[in-house]
């Protein structure tokens, strides 16, 4: 353990002492373990902007997506130039250890958070035209009778869409299949024709077809009513209890990152999350501007491991 610390320090000694001093003093990098134009490389770049003319250099965005996140958050646990960030959501935080048999890192050993930066909900929803339920009391008593059980999409095997869904039905004792999709846009259509029943799945991907009435939303997975569609429900007031499932997301450095260089990037965050217009900002992509400290930043991340890993070993699920 001691030859691990004092190799550590070796490798950071650099980024301590321009940390202690005039750090940053080279462009940042924050790696984003997810492909261009989703909600997270979106997101991403926002906090880059504002941070990089907060701290005075340039922050560049460098995307490496695969293995649900792992490959790109296994890039920043292992880079030790005292400038590099990723960009973590709650897969990485909290739900890819049990997901797959082997993670080339551990989340809590080789990386420490920086600061949560945002949070959207998924929202339960059907094709009215093919179910016959306007409320989610009422889908779960026909769901209950239907010979066979249903069926319902999502992103993929161990995305947040698929275990909301498992969480649920297991939860409800429904007897449900899974038909994974690659995202949202081949789900819609699947629902639509009546291919599946149900899904959970991201609020800004639904919006406009709920407001058109081609899809019906029965709730939405937050604590609160979701502003850009006050008129769902939660899923407690549709009456499941103990229901709050969000994607979130936020920022994450490498074990050796100095604390005093951690501690700024998550000062600037914060003032980029709570600057006049981050209400705006985020909201064109569905999502939420919060922020938490490193701290309460990791024991949000270890507050839902518990039930993300019950609700994986309940399902079955195996993403290797």
């Amino acid at each position: 353990m001691l030859r691990r610390h004092l190799l550590g320090a070796a490798l950071f000694a650099p980024a301590i002492a321009s940390a202690q001093g005039n750090w940053p003093n080279r462009p940042l990098r924050i790696i984003v373990p997810y492909p261009p134009g989703g909600a997270t490389d979106v997101i991403a770049r926002l906090y880059a902007e504002g941070i990089g003319n907060a701290l005075g250099q340039p922050v560049v965005i460098e995307n490496r997506p695969g293995a649900s996140g792992n490959i790109g958050i296994d890039a920043v646990a292992k880079s030790n130039d005292g400038h590099t960030l990723g960009a973590a959501t709650v897969s990485n935080f909290s739900i890819n250890q049990y997901l797959y048999r082997s993670v080339p890192y551990d989340i809590e050993r080789d990386l420490r958070p920086v600061a949560l930066g945002w949070e959207f909900p998924n929202i339960a929803v059907l094709a009215p035209n093919k179910v016959q339920a306007r409320t989610l009391e009422q889908f779960i008593a026909w769901a209950r009778a239907k010979p066979g059980g249903v069926t319902y999409g999502s992103t993929g095997v161990g995305t947040t869409t698929h275990l909301s869904s498992a969480m649920l039905f297991s939860r409800l004792n429904i007897e449900a299949v899974h038909v994974p999709f690659r995202g949202a846009a081949q789900i819609q259509p699947a629902l639509l024709s009546g291919d599946v029943d149900f899904a959970i799945d991201g609020v800004a991907s639904y919006q406009a077809l709920v407001e058109g009435g081609q899809i019906r939303a029965l709730a939405v997975t937050s604590a609160e009513r979701w502003p850009t569609m006050p008129q769902v429900p939660t899923m407690q007031e549709a009456g499941i209890d103990e229901f709050v499932v969000t994607v979130w997301g936020g920022f994450v450095a490498p074990a050796g990152m100095p604390e005093a260089a951690v501690q700024r990037v998550a000062a600037e965050l914060r003032r980029v999350a709570e600057a006049p217009g981050a209400t705006e900002h985020f909201g064109r992509v569905g999502a939420k501007a919060i922020w938490a400290s490193p701290a309460d930043s990791a024991a949000r991340a270890a507050r839902e491991r518990p039930m993300w890993r019950e609700t994986i070993e309940r399902s079955g699920a195996r993403a290797d």
